[in-house]
């Protein structure tokens, strides 16, 4: 039973690891987001039809990275149940 809770323990610090990396990963986004938002108000030269594809692609891409922790999440969900049907 010592490697099951061990197993537990590096299940768990898995994912607050992943957790950790996965929120700093948007909060850069984030951060690029609001810069180039800037740049492309102040950008003359950019057509709308640009600044609207550029607008759709960051909605796009962040969507995608929502999907991918909902998945990750839902593994790390299923293995924790896996788990504890071995622990009882």
């Amino acid at each position: 039973m010592e490697q099951l809770q061990a197993l537990k323990q590096m299940l768990q610090m898995n994912r607050m690891a992943f957790d950790n990396s996965f929120n700093m990963m948007m909060s850069a986004f984030e951060q690029n987001k609001l810069m180039f938002n800037t740049y492309l108000t102040q950008s003359a030269g950019l057509p709308a039809e640009g600044k609207k594809a550029v607008e759709d692609w960051m909605k796009s891409y962040k969507k995608g990275c929502e999907e991918f922790k909902r998945m990750i999440d839902a593994s790390y969900d299923a293995a924790d149940d896996q788990l504890s049907k071995m622990d009882a």
